[in-house]
């Protein structure tokens, strides 16, 4: 491998999704595909080969400036790409293109808007709001999309802000969740920004069983998001409607 020269990069590379991590007074990039790497930092069951776009460290990617292999050994006590990727991966930041963040707030915007359109309905008229009608005051309520978050944990937080402007009303419905030890400490972080937790009893094997309050129509996704997280060692009960 090169080591602190430039190598040539063609133009469609000049653009990249990185994830960046400054140490030792020197900072270290990996190319990546943008939404494997947004799953593996929160711990997702992803290959790290599936998130890096290259096996190769750099100290500037568009330049083509490749880390020095005695740096790496030094400050990450191996010079191993994959190994390194990690840690740059799970320490540092990840750095989306302004295109890319774009396309990743548009896309998970239209999805909030879509799941309060499903599960809210206007108290008066026992009706949904029309699209357009939250689209409006999505505007007005100058609500923000976070990139890195999934719709399903920011929904909540848009629905307060809509309130102040819409009549808005969402069935609610409270699950049992059981989870196994080995996946109760990164499922939990998750249930707390997908709905409200008003029950949690931790088992000395460190197992949890929790009481999650969504809307009803979040169901689905919860149980889809934490089957996919234990893969499918995860026991879900749904308690019924929150009167």
């Amino acid at each position: 491998m090169s080591q602190g020269r430039p190598i040539s990069m063609d133009k469609e590379r000049v653009s990249f999704n990185l994830a960046k991590l400054r140490k030792g007074g020197n900072t270290f990039e990996v190319v990546i595909d943008p939404d494997n790497a947004i799953a593996y930092k929160k711990g997702g069951d992803v290959d790290i080969k599936d998130v890096l776009k290259g096996e190769q460290i750099f100290f500037d990617a568009k330049k083509g400036v490749f880390a020095s292999e005695t740096e790496m050994k030094s400050l990450f006590n191996s010079s191993e790409p994959l190994k390194v990727a990690d840690i740059i991966l799970k320490e540092g930041e990840i750095q989306l293109t302004t295109e890319y963040r774009e396309k990743l707030r548009d896309e998970k915007k239209r999805r909030i808007i879509a799941m309060i359109h499903r599960n809210a309905m206007d108290p008066k008229t026992k009706l949904p709001h029309p699209l357009v009608r939250l689209e409006n005051a999505f505007e007005q309520a100058k609500c923000k999309v976070d990139e890195f978050q999934s719709a399903e944990e920011q929904v909540g937080d848009v629905v307060k802000a809509l309130r102040a402007l819409l009549p808005l009303k969402i069935e609610q419905i409270l699950l049992q969740i059981h989870l196994p030890p080995q996946y109760a400490h990164q499922a939990y972080g998750v249930l707390k920004r997908m709905g409200g937790i008003k029950q949690e009893t931790w088992g000395t094997d460190g197992s949890l069983v929790v009481k999650l309050q969504v809307p009803a129509g979040l169901q689905e996704e919860v149980m889809g998001k934490m089957n996919s997280m234990t893969h499918g060692g995860v026991e879900i009960k749904s308690l019924g409607e929150v009167q």
